[in-house]
């Protein structure tokens, strides 16, 4: 089980750094970082760790308010 939730966990972090990356090529790009903050926060209480899990899920909060306001 622990494989699992470690490879889960290199996979969405990976996506979201991805994301993040390519933010400046449009709003589809933040929207999508925000959706990888909320799969790395799954990752964080999963795997135990549970304060990573809670400062992702505040980075996507931020994440969708950007998208909301970036036009």
């Amino acid at each position: 089980m622990h494989d699992i939730v470690t490879i889960y966990g290199v996979v969405v972090v990976t996506f979201m750094v991805v994301m993040y990356a390519l933010e400046s090529r449009g709003r589809l790009f933040i929207l999508l970082f925000s959706l990888g903050c909320v799969l790395s926060s799954v990752y964080g209480f999963a795997s135990g760790a549970w304060p990573f899990g809670v400062v992702e899920i505040l980075w996507s909060f931020v994440a969708i308010r950007r998208w909301q306001t970036n036009t």
